[in-house]
């Protein structure tokens, strides 16, 4: 895993987390002037860079293939309290939110994180490389959970709409789980060699030694005060993400956009964690490493978020949708093809990461422009 940093950005990690939740505190249930927006925005932004900070130093004491599962876990938590609450407290409009936001996490894992980790590993190295039984496993996992949350309401009759009946909801949101949980297993148990970096042929320096490969691992309390902190950021992003959300709705309304950008809004905010440490990961040639945060992180999105909404659908007003559209359905449909073909030979170039960026910009495109 990344070593974890040391000295201005370590003292600015520590500090930032608990002015943001101090913000939150003070701003929570107010208007606020557009001076005080953009102050809330940058603590928004430092919070993320704040938690990216210290999951990579938990992990980094833990490490594989159980440092990737803490941000995936955490970020998908804090997601689900994040769309349940704007579910509560807001109209008409959030019937359809879990859906577009789990369905913005899928395609941005799928294709915007993991297409980009790849490109920068195949930039960097000219192959990227990395290991198809655990990659496979993943993305057949997630493939999976997509298609029995969200294509199969949109086909139903149990309930006019893309909507599940009790049962039909009950039904997916215990297969999700399960599908979860068995997945975490195979990953941190069973198989868990599957999901570790991998050295392999074809890369242009295989000899050249890895600067991070025998970093010291942070102490037991360092990694412990780096969980607490990482629990505040978390927090402090979703908190600050709810104190923006109005804003975002206007601002998405007054663009004349439809209402599902705001779940794309939501989960490129709730992602960019994940994505900063991908990146990362992948500019130190950690390309399994980055494809488990993004996988992971779709994998939890659905199978965290569907049991939390389901229960939460027993006090909550209103229709939930959960059926995607022909378009989105499309979407998914060739994610799964081209993701497939991608993991396969445990080796991807240029190509076939520009080809899953590509894939992203489409889904984004066609989010604004349906």
């Amino acid at each position: 895993m990344t070593p974890p940093a040391t000295g201005t950005l370590t003292r600015s990690a520590s500090i930032v987390p608990l002015v943001a939740l101090i913000a939150l505190i003070l701003v929570w249930g107010r208007g606020l002037p557009p001076a005080v927006e953009i102050v809330v925005v940058l603590l928004l932004a430092g919070a993320v860079l704040a938690a990216v900070h210290h999951a990579e130093v938990v992990a980094h004491r833990v490490g594989e293939p159980f440092g990737s599962l803490i941000l995936a876990v955490a970020v998908t938590i804090i997601e689900v309290g994040l769309i349940i609450t704007l579910m509560i407290s807001g109209g008409p409009g959030t019937a359809s939110l879990a859906r577009d936001t789990v369905f913005a996490a899928v395609m941005i894992t799928c294709n915007g994180i993991a297409g980009l980790s790849l490109l920068v590993c195949a930039l960097h190295r000219g192959v990227a490389v990395f290991n198809a039984e655990g990659t496979g496993a993943a993305l057949t996992t997630v493939i999976t959970l997509a298609t029995l949350s969200l294509v199969l309401p949109a086909f139903t009759t149990s309930r006019p709409g893309p909507q599940f009946s009790g049962a039909q909801l009950a039904f997916a949101a215990v297969t999700s789980l399960v599908l979860y949980v068995l997945f975490v297993f195979v990953q941190s148990v069973r198989h868990r060699d599957y999901f570790v970096p991998v050295r392999g042929a074809g890369r242009r320096d295989t000899a050249e030694p890895d600067p991070d490969e025998h970093a010291a691992s942070p102490t037991a309390r360092a990694a412990l005060f780096s969980l607490l902190l990482l629990v505040v950021a978390l927090v402090a992003v979703v908190g600050l993400a709810k104190v923006e959300s109005k804003t975002i709705e206007q601002v998405v309304a007054g663009a004349g956009l439809p209402h599902t950008v705001v779940g794309v809004v939501i989960a490129l905010l709730i992602l960019l964690p994940e994505t900063i440490a991908a990146v990362r990961n992948a500019r130190r040639d950690r390309a399994q490493i980055s494809l488990n945060l993004a996988l992971g992180s779709a994998m939890a999105s659905i199978g965290l978020t569907i049991p939390a909404i389901a229960i939460a659908s027993i006090w909550l007003e209103g229709p939930l949708l959960l059926g995607l559209g022909s378009t989105q359905v499309v979407l998914l449909a060739l994610t799964a093809v081209v993701g497939v073909l991608t993991v396969m030979p445990g080796r991807a170039t240029v190509l076939q990461a520009t080809v899953h960026l590509t894939i992203c910009s489409a889904y984004l495109f066609l989010a604004a422009n349906p």
